[in-house]
């Protein structure tokens, strides 16, 4: 009881110093702004936009760059991308907001990274999709803002925001290596962090810790549906002496609080019921930072998957993902609840 109550301690005051600009938004002002954005789109837009519920493609989802469902930023007029942004906003904090957009924003640079034209499709800030799944005037109600490295997911029931995974974020390049944002690092902190809390690990705990000396090709769980890595590897959370564990606990608030602060404390509160001492770090791959060394670590427990991949392009690549073990896409319940229900 006393190392869960550290943590809370310790989480709520990340919470008001890191994440101090994170928002505090009920759920109900999110349907209010998705009902919003609806209003604003014409007929031939909402059909291309809103999806039952149930419907498969709520599971479609993926973090490279395809053609998708849903309505593109580019087909929006400027008050409809206004009342798109203002909907995320409603569920990330203001540093989870402004990862999304400057994620978006590395678009253009990649654009010129690879060479291409201005007017390339491909690689193209206006193809980030949103869809909406079921009536946000509903009991339960779901939606998606998904393009090239990232994919982000909610699920709502009764105006409480049930679940926000899978949430994906990537950054390619990790490190913009030329031009006028030569420096930029989108994800800088999950990086430093990780290795910050490699680093710190004594000789014992990093043989406990690294369970590869390759890293993996990407994230394991990939872009499935359900989300598992069997037999649990890596440190636990009660092998780290007290220093340890504040940076641990550092880098999970770090995934946690890209979200609302309502909803990350849900999150937190879900982890500490499974069991801090359940908590498993994992690495694999290069130890230190830098061009050419490719890296992996997770954070693993009873309700939570974390994974963050830096291996391509010359380890100049990031993803990164948070699963709820229990509650991906509302979880089961949820769509059971759904199906006998009234719409």
């Amino acid at each position: 009881m006393k190392s869960i109550a550290l943590f809370l301690l310790f989480a709520n005051a990340i919470m008001l110093s890191c994440h101090s600009q994170g928002n505090n938004k009920p759920a109900s002002e999110m349907t209010a702004v998705a009902n919003n954005f609806l209003q604003t789109l014409s007929t031939k837009q909402k059909s291309k936009t809103q999806f039952q519920f149930d419907e498969e493609e709520r599971w479609n989802w993926h973090f490279i760059p395809r053609d998708r469902k849903g309505i593109a930023l580019k087909e929006l007029n400027d008050v409809q991308r206004k009342a798109v942004m203002d909907l995320l906003h409603t569920a990330l904090s203001d540093t989870g907001f402004q990862k999304t957009n400057a994620i978006i924003g590395l678009e253009d640079i990649l654009r010129s990274v690879e060479g291409r034209p201005q007017n390339d499709g491909y690689r193209d800030y206006g193809k980030y999709y949103i869809s909406i799944f079921g009536n946000p005037s509903n009991s339960i109600w779901g939606w998606r803002f998904e393009g090239h490295h990232i994919s982000l997911n909610f699920s709502s029931k009764d105006n409480h925001l049930v679940s926000a995974t899978p949430g994906f974020f990537g950054a390619n390049p990790a490190v913009v290596l030329s031009g006028p944002e030569k420096g930029k690092q989108v994800l800088k902190d999950e990086t430093e962090l990780g290795f910050e809390l490699l680093h710190s690990l004594d000789v014992k705990q990093k043989e406990k810790a690294i369970i590869n000396t390759q890293a993996p090709a990407d994230i394991i769980t990939g872009a499935s549906r359900k989300a598992m890595i069997n037999d649990p590897q890596g440190v636990l959370y009660s092998e780290l002496n007290g220093e340890q564990q504040k940076v641990f606990i550092k880098l999970l608030s770090l995934y946690i609080h890209r979200y609302t602060r309502l909803f990350a404390m849900d999150m937190m509160n879900e982890i500490t019921s499974a069991g801090l001492d359940n908590l498993r770090f994992a690495w694999a791959g290069a130890q230190q930072p830098g061009l050419g060394n490719p890296h992996y670590y997770r954070i693993q427990g009873p309700t939570i998957i974390i994974e963050y991949d830096n291996t391509q392009n010359n380890a100049n690549h990031i993803h990164t993902v948070v699963r709820d073990l229990k509650n991906d896409f509302g979880g089961d319940e949820l769509l059971e609840h759904y199906k006998t229900s009234k719409h």
